[in-house]
């Protein structure tokens, strides 16, 4: 075989494999991504999102994930809360009567208390941090695969599911349907109830979510009066 023959081969070559990418291109991107016959090109990519003022409670359910998943989260032992802390409310208790609130905050500022005491007698933060309520606000940064996220979204936005954790990962679901509003779809990334039937067999809430709700439909649905001056937010 010549040069020139040998040129115009492999430039044939070029120009199929040119034709077969772009097909496949226009065949799987866009809003054709949520028919691939598998999730593989899902995890060749991480998102990460930072996390600040959810609960160490939080902290402890979030970490269950493991599969193509990193956690960051500020440490107690490296960290001193004696001259700053906060503590987050439950969302029945924030917008329950005064003197509920007022009791639950009194029972995390006795906690924290016992704290800086401990720690102004020398112990360690991290001793002194077992006296801190699952309430101490904390930073979270969280890095995961696309597949990875709609997986943890789907667990955690079912309504059996606390009401901080579905309200962290539904705001955090909102913010990746605006990103994508394909792959993040509720057909896609949404709980059970959305997918197709509950899972949860006799554990059910017998309440499923309406199939075509987007994140912050849920969220005015579920959790009203956080959404109330959100919206704006969510909309910029």
């Amino acid at each position: 075989m010549t040069q020139n023959e040998f040129n115009v081969v492999l430039e044939q070559q070029y120009r199929k494999c040119a034709d077969v990418l772009a097909h496949k291109k226009k065949e799987y991107t866009g809003d054709r991504i949520d028919r691939l016959p598998h999730p593989t090109v899902q995890k060749f990519t991480v998102i990460t999102v930072a996390i600040a003022g959810a609960s160490r409670c939080f902290l402890t359910q979030i970490t269950r994930h493991q599969n193509e998943v990193k956690f960051m989260s500020a440490s107690l032992q490296y960290s001193n809360y004696s001259e700053k802390a906060a503590f987050a409310i439950p969302y029945e208790i924030l917008f329950s009567e005064q003197r509920s609130i007022d009791l639950y905050l009194e029972s995390c500022l006795s906690d924290l208390k016992c704290y800086q005491e401990l720690c102004s007698m020398g112990f360690h933060h991290d001793s002194a941090g077992y006296a801190l309520p699952h309430a101490l606000r904390n930073i979270l940064i969280i890095c995961a695969t696309p597949y990875e996220w709609k997986h943890m979204i789907s667990q955690r936005i079912c309504r059996r599911n606390t009401d901080e954790t579905r309200i962290v990962m539904l705001d955090i679901w909102q913010k990746l349907f605006e990103f994508d509003p394909v792959l993040f779809s509720p057909k896609l990334a949404g709980p059970f109830c959305q997918r197709g039937c509950c899972e949860e067999g006799s554990m059910s809430c017998g309440i499923p979510i309406p199939k075509d709700w987007p994140p912050l439909e849920i969220m005015r649905a579920d959790y009203p009066l956080l959404v109330e001056g959100r919206e704006a937010v969510y909309e910029n």
